[in-house]
């Protein structure tokens, strides 16, 4: 007898799971749901639970299944219109209605409706076994709970008639998940406790842009999930989830090669060059140069017949094509021909989830080999709380550097020359660090750079100036007779300038 049970208890750890009809959702509990058992999805009105749902049901019916949804809430034409604007058809599942007509019933429609609030709780459930009883779904939503709590009257009689539905339900091969709107006044534990998984959908309105939504795993008996919150946005044709990004979970081998910046002296600078799988920080004035010289890594990625993606906070295409033609740099060539990508994002309506989202897809579906962020200030935009910027990029960059990938990140400080002020300290994050500067010299303003990190291997200490010119980035010598550049008010201290020449000069 024990060895029955135990084979019976086996069978059941090694039976697939099913899907849950979300991709999203499914990576995040490793696979799928336990079949036929109960889980609650909670979430207040707007959230996406009756989306969700319907995923749910409509990947029972891609495999055959039979599906029901019972709804107490919403009538059938409700459910048809959610349907519809999602690009999909109701007639292959049983919608079983218990909400008073909004109007006249059409006299063609086979289904029976009953008013909830002229029969008590206990033959509302026994409706629903019937139902059940007489479909044999395998698939089934209760939508919502919350009618079930107001019919109760009582928490007792409520939890006992929760009960009475998930014992119905264990005896069939079927998989039932139950939706809750929350509308109770305090969280109703008990019904966690009840269920084998709970899963929240959250919305939460922000002081400017669009709300944001987020989904938890609160629980799921046996199952290894993916734990906090992760970023979704509801789309045409379902809700899209994006799972909390686990740098550890991803590496792939790759060598550590120098990557060409196409500028020779900028990689003597740097030692050799920047190292594939490390990140690099631009930091400096606004219109000091910093997106030009990452617009230069990615154009000698694309050169090299490598992937580059450059993902714009801050300015529009147009604006980056227009400065790429300024530096004779082939942008829109390189773009023509798939081997760079121009994204621009808006801060105000992106979830940091979904930023890294699209990160991903470029590295592991595009084979993206340079990525630039340009810039953190409209990152951090996205993401108000400092703190939490700090995680999410740390977790990226871990990410993009165990895929081999080099990433170019673009930081503005503010003010132009003087003492400078820095938004966000990322520094420690970062393998290379390039300061660029603003300084004032015999009534001009000229441009200074200098690799002040590098953890990767040797570098120059020097500080050059440099110009953007039509041919790219021009660096200069080592402005050895200068003190106090990166102040802005610099002493010179030699016999002759070292300064560059302009053209018109030489």
């Amino acid at each position: 007898m024990m060895d029955q049970r135990q084979d019976t208890d086996h069978a059941e750890d090694d039976a697939p799971r099913i899907s849950t009809g979300s991709t999203g959702l499914d990576s995040i509990l490793g696979g799928g749901l336990d079949a036929d058992r109960l889980y609650l999805y909670e979430g207040r009105p707007g959230t996406g639970k009756t989306t969700i749902a319907l995923q749910f049901l409509l990947e029972g019916v891609r495999r055959a299944e039979r599906t029901l949804y019972i709804t107490l809430s919403e009538t059938k034409r409700e459910l048809r219109v959610v349907a519809r604007r999602h690009g999909w058809s109701l007639d292959s599942i049983d919608v079983f209605e218990l909400v008073p007509p909004e109007t006249t019933l059409d006299p063609d429609q086979e289904l029976t409706v009953f008013h909830p609030a002229e029969v008590d709780l206990s033959e509302t459930v026994k409706l629903i076994f019937a139902e059940v009883g007489r479909l044999n779904p395998a698939r089934v939503v209760l939508d919502s709970l919350s009618e079930l709590r107001l019919l109760a009257q009582s928490p007792l009689r409520y939890r006992r008639q929760v009960l009475a539905l998930k014992h119905f339900f264990s005896s069939r091969q079927c998989t039932i998940v139950m939706l809750d709107d929350l509308s109770s006044q305090e969280n109703d534990l008990q019904l966690h406790s009840i269920a084998h998984g709970v899963v929240l959908l959250e919305q939460l309105a922000i002081d400017y842009g669009a709300e944001r939504r987020r989904l938890r795993v609160v629980k799921m008996r046996g199952i290894k999930f993916r734990g906090g919150f992760h970023d979704f946005t509801i789309e045409k044709g379902g809700l899209e989830i994006y799972p909390r990004l686990i740098a550890a979970e991803h590496h792939k081998v790759f060598l550590g090669e120098f990557v060409p910046s196409g500028n020779e002296k900028l990689d003597m600078m740097l030692g050799g060059g920047l190292e594939r799988g490390t990140n690099a920080l631009l930091i400096g004035a606004a219109g000091v140069g910093k997106s030009s010289l990452a617009l230069t890594y990615a154009i000698a990625a694309a050169e090299r017949g490598e992937r580059a993606v450059i993902f714009a906070f801050d300015e529009g295409r147009g604006t980056i094509e227009a400065r790429a033609r300024t530096l004779g740099l082939p942008l829109e060539e390189k773009i023509a021909a798939g081997l760079l990508r121009l994204q621009q994002i808006d801060p105000a309506e992106l979830a940091p989830g979904e930023f890294a989202a699209h990160v991903r897809r470029s590295v592991e579906r595009d084979g993206a080999k340079v990525v630039v962020i340009d810039s953190l200030n409209g990152y951090l935009n996205a993401m108000p709380d400092e703190r939490f910027l700090i995680l999410q990029m740390h977790e990226l960059l871990t990410y993009l550097g165990q895929q081999g990938a080099l990433t170019i990140l673009v930081l503005a400080q503010h003010g132009l020359v003087g003492p400078m002020e820095t938004p966000l300290d990322i520094s420690y994050l970062s393998d290379a660090v390039l300061m660029l500067r603003y300084f004032e010299y015999a009534g001009s303003v000229r441009r200074a750079l200098s690799v002040v990190k590098k953890r990767s291997g040797d570098h120059e200490h020097t500080i050059r100036e440099f110009r953007l010119t039509k041919q790219g980035i021009d660096l200069g010598l080592p402005l050895r007779d200068f003190s106090g550049i990166f102040s802005g008010t610099p002493q010179y201290i030699g016999d002759k300038t070292p300064l560059m020449r302009d053209d018109a000069d030489a």
